[in-house]
């Protein structure tokens, strides 16, 4: 529902002219004097209120309000006239908005109540109906090419902590949710698993060409561990550092902690717990969980990280949802909604002519029919039809002759040239001008 309150200076024609709106809008709803008048063909106000489709408003004594009573519908459009000193702002703000607004408040917890103060109750018996409510007030208001309704009410901060907290990332690939694993996932994991079974908490390390194994095991070696995993078993760290085993391959685990699960030990959960935590962070937000089931080695690796399909996600911040913003603004358009093109039509405005008779209008011009001319010279090289009307080609000779070949850039190079062009001499006259100024 939307309540409008015009201003109690408005002209006849104003007011004529929001009949009209509301005329065209189908809208045949108002309040006049306290009494109700519901659309054609619509409920009686009386039966409206009570199937909820009505807001229903009892003893108003807010300013110049003399205790009125009346009903608002639901799901319409609504203005609220009068002169001035009527009690349109009394009704619309210090009434119908200040009681939502009031009982939103109220239904947060008391943490967040201390932040907005004392809210006071309108002076009214009773209102019923009401939902929380938003009020736009007529103001000047400095907004950009950016702004929307959302970002002038600031309801758009809101909508921006909404998707950031509760909303899900799925994956373009497979359509599943992406989440991180905690820690606490990991150890619910070994948790799950039989008790007396052997867990190796592992942490996987990545070579670099740079750097061989060696040189990277002794820093590890340093902080206390001892025993790092491989495809022949588990070995001793000082066996890699000094080459009495060389290692192959590109990742080896580390190991963190070995251990049998027993859910009757009272260590046993801060120990799992401690050594998850270490091995994630060694390795980099990876750990992995070895253990024998059934006679059979099974390792289970998990990520901390918003990774899935291959695919590394961004974390759901604020940013990505504000759109004049670098962070979460639109790399094509930069959060203003439209792109500059190049239109064919613009281009080619008569598609009935030739290259040759000069279809492509950019291409004239002492300078600009260079194109042109190289386009000419080099077309029989792609077997291009000069003299064939535009409008004619075939889908293969307008690729040629808008994405170019290895004969000749084309149209879209073209523009590409010119834009180029505009951006160093915007440059050279920048230099120019801070040359003369020094």
């Amino acid at each position: 529902m939307l309540i409008l309150r015009t201003s109690g200076l408005a002209k006849n024609h104003q007011l004529k002219k929001l009949s009209d709106i509301m005329e065209k809008s189908n809208v045949s709803n108002g309040v006049v004097n306290g009494n109700s008048f519901p659309p054609s063909g619509g409920l009686p106000a009386g039966q409206a209120g009570i199937e909820g489709g009505m807001i229903r408003i009892k003893g108003a004594r807010v300013h110049n309000l003399k205790n009125i009573s009346l009903d608002i519908p639901k799901n319409k459009m609504v203005v609220v006239t009068g002169v001035s000193g009527s009690g349109k702002s009394s009704l619309v703000f210090d009434t119908l908005y200040a009681e939502g607004h009031r009982r939103y408040v109220e239904s947060l917890s008391s943490y967040a109540r201390q932040f907005f103060g004392k809210m006071i109750k309108p002076d009214v018996d009773s209102v019923t109906g009401l939902s929380p409510a938003v009020a736009i007030e007529q103001k000047v208001t400095s907004m950009s090419s950016r702004s929307t309704v959302a970002t002038s009410t600031e309801i758009y901060d809101y909508l921006k902590l909404l998707f950031a907290r509760f909303g899900k990332i799925i994956s373009p690939v497979s359509g599943r949710e992406v989440k991180k694993v905690s820690v606490q996932d990991m150890a619910d994991y070994v948790r799950a698993l039989p008790a007396g079974t052997q867990v190796s908490i592992l942490a996987p390390l990545i070579a670099t060409p740079k750097i061989p194994w060696p040189t990277v095991l002794k820093s590890f070696a340093s902080r206390g561990f001892t025993r790092v995993k491989i495809l022949s078993g588990i070995i001793s760290v000082w066996d890699v550092i000094s080459g009495k085993v060389r290692v192959a391959s590109k990742e080896i685990y580390l190991l963190v902690d070995r251990m049998v699960t027993d859910p009757r030990d009272g260590d046993f959960s801060s120990r799992l717990t401690d050594s998850l935590e270490t091995a994630n962070n060694e390795g980099g937000g990876e750990c992995v969980i070895s253990c024998t089931l059934n006679g059979k080695e099974v390792l289970q690796r998990f990520s901390s990280r918003l990774e899935l399909d291959g695919i590394r996600f961004e974390e759901s911040v604020p940013h990505l949802f504000t759109f004049n913003s670098p962070h979460g603004a639109c790399r094509k358009c930069e959060g203003f909604g439209q792109v500059i093109g190049i239109s064919e039509d613009l281009v080619i405005p008569d598609k009935s002519l030739s290259v040759y008779e000069g279809a492509v209008t950019c291409w004239k011009g002492e300078k600009m029919s260079e194109w042109k001319a190289e386009f000419l010279k080099n077309a029989h090289r792609f077997d291009f039809p000069v003299h064939k009307p535009y409008g004619t080609l075939s889908g293969a000779q307008k690729q040629d002759l808008w994405d170019g070949n290895e004969f000749f850039p084309g149209i879209k190079g073209f523009f590409e040239y010119v834009e180029s062009q505009t951006y160093t001499l915007i440059a050279g006259e920048a230099a120019c001008v801070k040359k003369r100024s020094m």
